[in-house]
């Protein structure tokens, strides 16, 4: 009878004692994180900041970590000495660099002066030369995708839209960029080149649209090279303004760092292409909007690229819809030639070359509907099957032309689904599973960080502030009257000693033209071998 109160009063103090535990454990795990927060707090605030670690990679963020000064002690991707930078580089950053701390707003997480003011000394150095005719668009963030990859010096051969002075003022604004004109001068000075009276491009000669464009892109990168060597470059690479390099496989996000690993002896690096692979019809920023891509061949198990070849090609002409033979960068050195937009080579030796197993050029080829317009407009050709042979090399081409020409808007709208964009899901997951298609987003959280930062606006609204209307003409007036220097002219002789000598032979094979990549023709050889 008096045992059971007991048995109560037991069980009652247990499960007291039990809720006391209990409550003990939650106000303990409730009171850790908040120390540690207030630690990290004091610490940050006593210390002037911490660094963050993912900082140190572009591609890992797109805002600057909180204002501190250790933001002026971060290197630059591609933009570190192989020792050490320059502690008077760091300072003369401080101010623009916390300038952006404080901002609002994402910003860029290195550099915040859109002149991208480094050291002069760093090596190697590397210049980009290209024929375009696009708008800011898409020149500056092209450009500056390049100088955050280390890429210090642009020579940039304009005409149509990329020439006017609204684009061009812009263009030659911006430090380490020289803009060269299609004027009357260099006509006459590329009409006396050497090339001319070789055989190496002989075959592209006189022949409108895309072989016209091929020879014109060969003269440039002739005069190129001159400059190039005048201005102390030791890497040369011709790049198309819907190219961007992806430097995979370097130890960080940088051109300049893949380029100081190169070999002593190698004379021309080449970069297999990878092909932008569209996902909707509407894109308008190809650079921030396109993701996904098909890897080139040379990346890619035979048996995987002949086996998914059907899949991969969709009923188009080829696997890829333009050139699949890469683009190249060669050392800048004595006797350097163009071979075509897509190599380099040597009169007086056979280039040493190596071709890179995971870095690529990104083609943003047709990544835009109105590039099939766009397309159409430059030529001239009438679009039927064999005329448009004379005007593009590539089969794609063509059959993009003829659409183009012919076909009302709708029917434009229908093909280009059809043909370019990747709309099954089921092929394309089977697809990136294989290894055929794959994501890239460095590119893209590049160029957003840089848009985001203000660097382009920046560019735009200085040039505007730096010269007036009246001014900009006066200069624009002069300038085209001698837009190249003797020292940048072309490697010129009189026509009747321009027969070549035993030893330059060693180049005179074609030019390597855009190539398509292997069909299913060549299966059976590449299984071979």
């Amino acid at each position: 009878m008096h045992r059971a109160p007991l048995i109560s009063s037991s069980s009652s103090s247990s499960s007291s004692s039990s809720n006391s535990f209990v409550s003990r454990l939650l106000l303990l795990l409730t009171l850790l994180p908040v120390s540690l927060a207030c630690l990290a707090f004091i610490l940050q605030w006593r210390g002037g900041g911490l660094a963050d670690p993912a900082s140190a990679s572009v591609i890992s963020s797109t805002s600057v970590p909180g204002g501190n000064s250790d933001l002026n002690h971060e290197v630059f991707p591609g933009m570190e000495t192989v020792s050490s930078v320059s502690p008077k580089a760091h300072q003369s950053s401080s101010s623009d660099c916390s300038n952006l701390a404080r901002s609002s707003s994402p910003s860029f997480p290195y550099y915040g002066d859109w002149k991208f003011g480094v050291d002069s000394n760093l090596k190697p150095k590397i210049c980009i030369t290209t024929s375009t005719s696009a708008g800011l668009d898409q020149i500056l963030p092209w450009m500056f995708y390049h100088k955050v990859l280390g890429v210090s010096t642009f020579f940039l051969f304009v005409e149509g839209k990329a020439a006017t002075p609204s684009i061009s003022k812009v263009l030659e604004s911006i430090p380490g960029v020289k803009v060269i004109y299609r004027t009357k001068d260099l006509e006459e000075k590329q009409a006396k080149s050497r090339i001319w009276n070789e055989t190496w491009l002989s075959s592209f000669f006189y022949k409108p649209c895309n072989y016209e464009l091929f020879v014109k892109q060969s003269l440039n990168m002739e005069m190129a090279i001159v400059m190039a060597r005048d201005a102390g470059m030791d890497w040369i690479l011709h790049l198309d303004t819907d190219e961007l390099i992806y430097p995979a496989g370097a130890r960080e996000y940088s051109l300049r760092r893949l380029l100081l690993d190169v070999p002593p002896n190698v004379d021309m690096v080449i970069f297999p292409n990878y092909e932008s692979s569209v996902e909707r019809d509407d894109i308008k920023d190809p650079f921030t909007e396109v993701s996904m891509f098909k890897k080139n061949y040379d990346h890619l198990p035979k048996d995987t690229y002949f086996g998914m070849y059907k899949e991969a090609t969709r009923n188009n002409p080829n696997y890829f819809l333009t050139y699949g033979n890469g683009k190249s960068v060669a050392r800048v050195q004595d006797h350097l030639r163009p071979n075509g937009a897509h190599r380099w080579h040597n009169y007086m030796k056979t280039p040493n070359e190596i071709k890179l197993e995971e870095a690529a050029v990104l083609h943003y080829t047709y990544a835009k509907f109105s590039d099939l317009t766009s397309r159409r407009d430059r030529c001239g050709c009438k679009p039927t099957k064999e005329d448009v042979k004379r005007c593009f090399m590539l089969d794609f081409d063509r059959s993009a032309f003829i659409i183009a020409s012919t076909a009302t808007e709708d029917e434009m709208i229908s093909w280009y689904r059809e043909h370019v964009v990747w709309g099954d899901k089921e092929v394309k997951m089977k697809l990136l599973r294989k290894g055929i298609l794959t994501r890239i987003y460095s590119p893209m959280v590049v160029i957003q960080a840089l848009k985001e930062s203000g660097v382009f606006s920046s560019v735009v609204s200085s040039a505007s502030s730096n010269l007036s209307k009246k001014q900009f003409l006066a200069s624009m007036h002069k300038g085209n009257s001698s837009k190249t220097t003797e020292s940048e002219s072309l490697p010129l002789k009189d026509k009747e000693s321009q027969g070549i000598s035993a030893r330059h032979l060693l180049g005179a094979e074609s030019a390597v033209p855009p190539l398509s990549p292997p069909g299913m023709e060549h299966a059976r050889f590449f299984t071979e071998d």
